[in-house]
C-alpha cells in the first residue's frame, strides 16, 4: 500500500491503529512455545485476530535478527501473511553512509517488499536518499522519541543565527533534523516516529510539518493517551498512524489468547471510531 491510500483506508476502517509484531519466544502462551514453528503461527494468529480493526502491522525487526537465519524467515513469512490492503511497516531503524543504506533499502524494499523502513537520521541526508530513490515506498524518520535518552540528543539546544540580522535563535534538535529532512522528500515519501508520550511538543512539531504522516508509538504499555495524540498531530489527512505492540499482542498468555488481542485492538479501534466522528464533521 501506497502512503497517498492510507487516509482513504483509514476512513474506510474507522482505525487509524498499528499493530506491532514485536514477538519473543519466552512471552508466547506456554502452549505455543514447545512448537517448532511458535512465532510464525502466533504471528498468523494476532494478524488473524487484529485485521479487522487495524490499517497496519509493524514489523520490529530486532525480534527477527535474534533468532538468526531462521528469524528472517518468520519475518518474511509473516510479512507475507500481512493482508494487502494493510500498511507494512520494517522497524528496522537503519541509519549508514550511503552505500551501506542502499543495501539496506534493497533489503526492506526489494528483498523484503515492505511498505515502509524506519531509519535514523543522523548521519545525514546521504544515509537516507537510497530510501528516497524508491519513490513508491514510505521512508520513516525519527523524529522525536518516547524514550528517556531523548533527551541526550534529540532534546538539545540548537543556537542559530539569524541571517543579515545577526540575531540568534534556538531551536530543539529534533525540531531542526525534522524541519531539514522534509525537504529531501515528498510527503508520500516521508512520514516522522513521534512518540505519544510527547503530545506538548507534538503540537509544535506538527506546525513544522503539517502535512506529513506520524507514526506514534507509545501508547499501551508507555502510557501514551490516544485522544492527546488526536489532538495534538491531528492533520487534514488524517496524519496519525498509531502503534500498539505488546498491549494487544500480549493481552492474555493463555489459549484465548487471540479472542484477546482480537477484544484489545478492537478497544482502541472503538475509541479512533469516535475521534474519527469528531474530526471529520
Amino acid at each position: 500500500m501506497q502512503l497517498k491510500n492510507l487516509t482513504q483506508h483509514i476512513i474506510n476502517k474507522n482505525s487509524f491503529l498499528c499493530v506491532g509484531l514485536d514477538t519473543e519466544l519466552k512471552r508466547l502462551p506456554k502452549h505455543l512455545q514447545q512448537q517448532p514453528n511458535a512465532v510464525l503461527q502466533f504471528n498468523k494468529a494476532i494478524i488473524d485476530a487484529t485485521k479487522d480493526y487495524c490499517v497496519s502491522y509493524k514489523i520490529n525487526t530486532a525480534f527477527y535478527e535474534a533468532m538468526g537465519a531462521k528469524g528472517w524467515d518468520i519475518m518474511e513469512a509473516t510479512l507475507h501473511y500481512i493482508p494487502a490492503t494493510h500498511f507494512s511497516i520494517a522497524d528496522a531503524k537503519r541509519g549508514d553512509i550511503g552505500n551501506t543504506a542502499a543495501q539496506y533499502a534493497r533489503t526492506f524494499f526489494e528483498v523484503y517488499p515492505f511498505d515502509a523502513v524506519t531509519v535514523a537520521p543522523y548521519m545525514g541526508e546521504d544515509s537516507i536518499r537510497p530510501f528516497l530513490e524508491y519513490n513508491q515506498k514510505v521512508t520513516i524518520v525519527l523524529g522525536l522519541t518516547s524514550n528517556k535518552g531523548s533527551e541526550d540528543f534529540e532534546q538539545l539546544i540548537v543556537q542559530e543565527t539569524g541571517g543579515n540580522s545577526g540575531a540568534y535563535s534556538q531551536k530543539k534538535l529534533y525540531e531542526k533534523v525534522i524541519e531539514k529532512v522534509a525537504n529531501w522528500g515528498t510527503t508520500e515519501q516521508l512520514m516522522f516516529v513521534v512518540g505519544a508520550t510527547k503530545t506538548v511538543e507534538m503540537k509544535q512539531i506538527r506546525s513544522i510539518v503539517p502535512e506529513h504522516f506520524f507514526l506514534v508509538p507509545g501508547v499501551g504499555a508507555q502510557g501514551g493517551n490516544l485522544n492527546e495524540v488526536a489532538d495534538f498531530g491531528w492533520n487534514k489527512n488524517i496524519g496519525l498512524l498509531v502503534n500498539a505492540s505488546r498491549s494487544i499482542i500480549y493481552a492474555d498468555d493463555t489459549e484465548n489468547f487471540q479472542i484477546t488481542a482480537a477484544a484489545a485492538a478492537a478497544t482502541y479501534q472503538l475509541i479512533m471510531q469516535q475521534i474519527l466522528s469528531q474530526k471529520l464533521l
